[in-house]
């Protein structure tokens, strides 16, 4: 039976909803049905369309109590809300409905697995959530919790565990049928790492071991950790907190963290080989996956970040919207990002300039906008006299602009939006280091109104930022100190 929470958080959203202009949200980025965005959770796919659900607070456009929302999509793109999934309305999530997953069970009913949060008093007086791992099963659009609730408690966590936090499961099935799934922990001196347990129907789970241990390497926490075999290679994604910055990774404080090995199925043992950020811009945090019909493995995550998201006034009525789905695949023991192929089908007009030879600053006709996808290849004019940086500008009228910009001795790409019109001492610059032969760089620029994601030479680096500038500004220009040879496709996103 459906609880009178859950009930007054659907009847809120749907009045609130029709207050919000459509043009004020992005037109191919699901965004915050009302109120707050964060987390994706439950990215799966289920009768014939993807689910998406994400960590919700509808009552007011900053953090608060969690609930789940809920849109579906057939593309990935064009994103339809259904009603909020779960509310905070039982004792052992009374206090919040926080992140998880979803596969599909035998019987064709979709589960999902979440944590939910309870506030204890400690013996010290100090006021902690106490995190459980609950399920919920349903239709696709109602969903009942599980009696047998919660599921996993601090029982079920090795010998120094904290219960204060674990959180996050993401499950997947085996081809047994049985589940497995990985939760994010951190022992009680707030060092974190991976666990694995696993459950032969989805409701009775029990512990299998330490997946991943961070080993004090990479921030603190690790939350929302995701993990798959890819290419021959097996993936483990997690969104570490408290980072400190290693040469040109890890830069996010809360940020983003791909460990790439080698996944023994039958024993279900991760021995990692290689690290890195999975995205390098300045918002971008708790990715999810999902295995496509077709085999793609597909990554959404919020867009944004949590030094930032605090600044809007409370009476914007939505914030948070999550990044581009994007294909990932695994080269050289790297993570390869692109925007899912469904964007394709939204091209417009083409605006096509090739071999445009400038130095200072150009603007091409037919290429300006704020709902893009643009391709620029950059080579130098003279390998022996190299350019010393290129820099394409949009979101640009007299006093705004964001930028991307590459410098070719240092092999350096920046995304900067100093000046896209914010009025905060906030993170504005976040940098990489890419691999460039003789000073060319191949970039795509998806811009959707408040967003840029920028994918490097094919998607060996991308970098999110999000901006508010007015839409109004709409201007792309390109910049270069030395001579450079450019090709631009440009098409109007529709």
């Amino acid at each position: 039976m459906m609880s009178q929470t859950l009930r007054d958080a659907r009847k809120y959203e749907e009045a609130m909803e029709r207050k919000i202009d459509k043009a004020a949200r992005p037109d191919f980025h699901l965004a915050a049905r009302v109120g707050w965005m964060n987390d994706p959770n439950g990215f799966s796919y289920y009768k014939g369309e993807y689910h998406l659900f994400y960590q919700y607070h509808p009552y007011d456009s900053h953090w608060g109590p969690m609930h789940w929302g809920h849109a579906v999509s057939e593309d990935l793109l064009h994103w339809r809300y259904l009603p909020a999934a779960l509310a905070p309305d039982m004792d052992y999530d009374r206090d919040g409905c926080f992140s998880g997953s979803a596969a599909v069970l035998p019987d064709g009913r979709h589960l999902l697995l979440y944590t939910g949060v309870s506030r204890e008093a400690q013996p010290d007086g100090s006021i902690r959530d106490i995190q459980t791992q609950c399920v919920a099963v349903g239709d696709g659009m109602d969903y009942d919790k599980y009696t047998g609730s919660p599921v996993l408690t601090e029982k079920d966590l090795p010998e120094g565990g904290s219960r204060f936090d674990f959180r996050d499961p993401k499950i997947w099935q085996k081809p047994d049928g049985s589940y497995r799934c990985v939760i994010g922990n951190c022992t009680e001196q707030g060092d974190g790492r991976i666990l694995l347990y696993s459950s032969p129907d989805g409701m009775n789970w029990k512990y299998e071991k330490i997946l991943a241990a961070n080993n004090q390497r990479f921030g603190r926490m690790w939350e929302c950790p995701d993990c798959f075999v890819l290419d021959g290679k097996g993936v483990l994604l997690t969104s570490p907190q408290d980072m400190l910055p290693q040469g040109f990774e890890y830069h996010n404080g809360n940020g983003t963290l791909c460990l790439i090995g080698s996944y023994d199925e039958k024993t279900d043992t991760f021995t990692e080989e290689h690290d890195q950020s999975i995205d390098y811009g300045i918002d971008f945090y708790a990715p999810q996956t999902v295995l496509a019909p077709d085999g793609r493995r597909i990554m959404i995550g919020w867009m944004q970040n949590w030094d930032t998201c605090n600044l809007h006034t409370p009476e914007q009525l939505w914030f948070g919207q999550m990044s581009l789905p994007r294909e990932l695949s695994v080269r050289n023991g790297r993570l390869y990002q692109k925007p899912v192929r469904e964007l394709e089908a939204l091209r417009g007009e083409e605006v096509r300039h090739g071999n445009v030879t400038f130095t200072d600053v150009v603007r091409l006709a037919g290429v300006e906008g704020r709902k893009v996808d643009m391709e620029v290849t950059v080579r130098p004019v003279d390998t022996e006299n190299m350019y010393r940086k290129f820099a394409v500008r949009f979101a640009q009228d007299d006093a705004h602009q964001t930028s991307v910009s590459f410098r070719p001795y240092e092999s350096i790409v920046k995304v900067d939006r100093k000046f896209s019109g914010s009025r905060r001492a906030i993170i504005h610059q976040r940098r990489c280091l890419v691999n460039s032969k003789d000073g060319t760089i191949k970039m795509r620029i998806i811009l959707d109104k408040f967003s840029a994601e920028v994918f490097v030479n094919d998607g060996e680096h991308v970098l999110t930022a999000t901006m508010y500038t007015d839409l109004a500004a709409d201007g792309i220009s390109f910049f270069a100190d030395g001579a450079v040879s450019m090709d631009v496709v440009k098409y109007e996103l529709k």
